[in-house]
């Protein structure tokens, strides 16, 4: 209560142009409903969950100041602060001033008005020992008896008081002296000093595992000396390690130890580099990633990758796609993953299909198809191109991974690294803007697999352009500050319109430089075989695939028009013959079912099929001159005589040619998932509203400062208003845990049908934030679509301990 106090009163002292700053950088935890008061607006920077979505967008020396202010305790003195971080000089402390003022941006640690910076309390909880510190002197004896006590202030020569708080008190008092605790520790036996030493200087140690009622480890030499003065403490129990008091280990690390702080970011090696440079290799990778996104989107439309029994694109149909495609890996997981975000495709059953939006997808320009793929990218909860995990196993790619957080900040960070180079200045080896990321982001994640850190995100962005010669792109500028309009811009600057011409050679081949249209890419795709895709892409021309429109119902004359209109020149005499050789064999036999009859005009044809050995297996009976019968199907049978180099036709039951045109498969988007009883009329169920617009940070800044200075209203259940709806009553009634704030959140969460980000903890006591959506309110459960667990689930209540709004990134 004290440190929301504080933090309402530092709140309340702002003007509203800072107010709003903080407004802007904590969107998370200022969503409607509005807070009425500052000093509701402090409850919600306060809650754990809230404060826990804000370091992983912290650098790392925000975090370094937050844990050396942890381990000064709940609150300090700068100047405390800036000796333990050993900033002493100009420089060093207007950074430091700099980074305080970052961190009360995010209302994480503020002055209170008495010469102290205090810290939010889940913020001081980060940390189980701060600086490799544990807990200070007065909290490990909190639980030793008074003649304990005694005996040490009778060993240190110091007339023990008379009642217990007393003697703990002159013993934090002596234990905080410096140069008291260097004369103890000098007139150690040499045992004993080594190990204080050794003991003062190690970091946090795992934590020991002791079967309840087993006996403790054997103490090492020298360590009852120091348990005898209350350098040392062990549980009274004997029951895990000897624990050193903070105060201890500060003193005997020395006056020259300091915590660790790193406010400049580290310095890679610089390589100059121009912005048309920089220009021109984006647009190459950006033209490269969409032609290729293109061809595996097709190779999907065409052939609906299966999927695993276990979820996901497994390695066998990634090959397959690839391969058809001309893409590697690295492409094919890349294009799935953001075109599954995108919603281009969809699971469909034991398959993932494109959806129709994929269709009006394909019809745009390759710049608008970019644009699409790479926002996808940037919000992407995973990295795609980590085609193996921990143990050297290939993952599969639309898996439906749980979210990783750290997998985003990853990116984020790359975006914010990158940005903060010098003008002109790119990096020799992209790879090494790796420490970058790192310190910018420490919090996020890093394969192992990777060589070099982020190397996996730093190699997605140079595959799509954002990254060119070790700089940040234009794409990139514009897509780290979410400016979508300067994005699409760019995208029409850099990336080529659709290709509508082809040069057609006479050795039956089709080279499209650039992205070919969709209208070009189906045409060749109909008649030629795609040999190889990208930057330029080649088909070739073959009398199966001529046959393959002419089993579309496609006719020779309509064939040569549409490439002739294509082709940049006249079309070469060697594809006009063999599209006049192939369609001359086209028909001569055809199949009907029966199962099955064939029948043709050359008697000598029909025989000919009857005698072939390679068609023994399909049973061919002839019944007369012309017509034959077979034991097989029809489709088995069209394909046994084009495998042997005939070009048959199917008829249907009336007597016409079968066209043999497939539609693509679709994919119906995923259902949003729904309560079991969502019909249930009993119950209060979600409805979908549309989201209200986000207040502006100086308006809302303006009417907090506006309003009463008490922290807020009371209660209903405390002699307030009424409660403003009926989900609120009933939530209040059963959700013990929350303050009347996150009642009305929740309550405002169900009766939109928004989501929301809680704190919930479970029967076994372990504590987690999840993100929920499609609430459903079924007293006294709470039942919603869990992202965590990718599935539905239902929550008790008064299990919930707090609720925050969720963070878009």
């Amino acid at each position: 209560m004290k440190s929301r106090s504080t933090l309402a009163a530092w709140l309340g002292s702002l003007d509203s142009s800072r107010l709003a700053r903080v407004l802007g950088t904590r969107r998370d935890a200022v969503s409607l409903p509005e807070p009425r008061s500052v000093g509701e607006l402090a409850d919600r920077l306060q809650r754990p969950g809230s404060v826990a979505l804000v370091l992983p967008r912290l650098a790392l020396p925000h975090l370094q100041v937050a844990e050396a202010l942890a381990a000064l305790g709940a609150s300090a003195s700068r100047e405390a602060l800036a000796k333990l971080l050993g900033a002493v000089d100009d420089e060093a402390t207007r950074q430091l001033d700099a980074v305080l003022e970052v961190l009360a941006d995010h209302a994480l640690v503020w002055p209170d008005g008495a010469g102290q910076l205090r810290m939010a309390g889940p913020l001081s909880q980060a940390w189980d020992m701060p600086l490799g510190l544990d807990a200070p002197l007065e909290r490990l004896l909190a639980s030793t008896p008074s003649d304990e006590l005694r005996g040490m202030l009778a060993t240190l020569s110091v007339k023990p008081p008379g009642t217990k708080a007393q003697r703990l008190a002159a013993l934090v008092e002596h234990h905080s002296d410096p140069e008291q605790i260097a004369s103890v520790v000098a007139k150690a036996p040499a045992t004993a000093r080594k190990l204080l030493e050794r003991l003062a200087r190690a970091v946090a140690r795992q934590p020991q595992f002791i079967v309840f009622g087993s006996p403790g480890p054997g103490l090492e030499p020298g360590a009852r000396w120091a348990l005898d003065r209350g350098l040392l403490i062990q549980d009274r129990h004997r029951y895990g390690p000897v624990r050193m008091p903070a105060e201890v280990a500060l003193t005997l690390r020395g006056p020259g130890w300091h915590a660790p702080f790193e406010p400049v970011p580290p310095r890679p090696r610089p390589a100059s580099v121009t912005p048309a440079e920089v220009d021109r290799e984006a647009s190459a990778a950006a033209t490269a990633f969409v032609a290729h996104a293109a061809s595996v989107l097709a190779a999907c439309s065409a052939t609906a990758p299966a999927r695993l029994k276990s979820g996901g694109i497994g390695a066998r149909e990634l090959a397959r796609i690839g391969k058809t495609a001309q893409a590697d890996d690295a492409v094919v997981r890349l294009t799935l993953e953001t075109s599954y975000a995108a919603g281009l495709l969809s699971r469909d059953g034991d398959r993932v299909a494109p959806t129709e939006a994929y269709d009006a997808w394909a019809e745009q320009e390759p710049p608008e198809q970019f644009a699409v793929l790479l926002q996808a990218w940037k919000n992407l909860p995973l990295t795609p191109t980590h085609a193996r995990d921990e143990d050297n196993k290939a993952l599969p790619a639309v898996a439906g991974a749980a979210p990783c957080g750290g997998c985003v900040q990853a990116r984020l960070g790359l975006l914010a690294a990158a940005a903060r180079l010098p003008a002109g200045q790119g990096m020799s080896v992209a790879s090494d803007l790796g420490p970058l990321i790192a310190w910018h982001r420490p919090l996020a994640d890093s394969s192992p697999q990777d060589g070099t850190p982020f190397a996996a995100v730093i190699r997605e962005a140079e595959l799509l352009g954002v990254l060119a010669r070790g700089a940040l792109s234009a794409l990139g500028i514009h897509l780290r500050t979410g400016h979508t309009e300067g994005l699409s811009v760019e995208c029409r600057r850099l990336l080529p319109s659709a290709t509508a011409m082809a040069r057609i050679g006479t050795d039956l081949t089709a080279v499209v430089t650039g992205t070919p249209s969709a209208r070009l890419t189906a045409l060749l795709d109909s008649v030629a075989d795609r040999e190889t895709s990208g930057t330029a892409s080649v088909w070739r021309f073959s009398a199966g695939g001529i046959r393959r429109a002419l089993d579309a119902g496609r006719v020779p004359e309509d064939i040569t028009a549409d490439l002739a209109a294509v082709a940049t020149g006249p079309l070469p005499q060697p594809l006009a013959y063999l599209i006049a050789d192939t369609a001359r064999g086209h028909g001569r036999v055809r199949v009907t079912p029966a199962a099955c009859v064939l029948h043709g005009d050359e008697p000598a044809l029909l025989a000919e099929l009857a005698a072939h050995r390679g068609l023994v297996k399909l049973g061919l009976r002839q019944l007369a001159p012309t017509v034959l019968v077979s034991r097989s199907p029809v489709d088995t049978t069209l394909a046994a005589l084009r495998a042997q180099g005939y070009a048959p036709v199917a008829e249907t039951a009336e007597g016409t040619v079968r066209i043999e045109k497939a539609r693509p498969r679709r994919a119906t988007p995923v259902p949003t998932p729904r309560g079991s009883h969502a019909r249930d009329s009993g119950r209060i169920a979600a409805t979908r509203a549309e989201a209200p617009a986000a207040v502006d940070p100086n308006t809302l800044a303006t009417r907090l400062l506006a309003a009463p200075p008490a922290s807020s209203e009371p209660a209903p259940f405390d002699g307030g208003v009424p409660f403003a709806t009926d989900t609120e009553e009933i939530v209040a009634g059963w959700a013990k845990h929350l303050p009347y704030s996150d009642i009305r959140q929740l309550a405002h969460a169900i009766d939109a049908g928004q989501a929301i980000t809680v704190e919930y903890v479970a029967t076994s006591g372990s504590r987690t934030v999840r993100t929920l959506s499609h609430l459903m309110l079924d007293p006294p459960y709470l039942e919603a679509w869990c992202h965590l667990r990718d599935a539905e689930r239902v929550f008790t209540l008064s299990r919930i301990h707090s609720v925050m709004s969720v963070v878009p990134e």
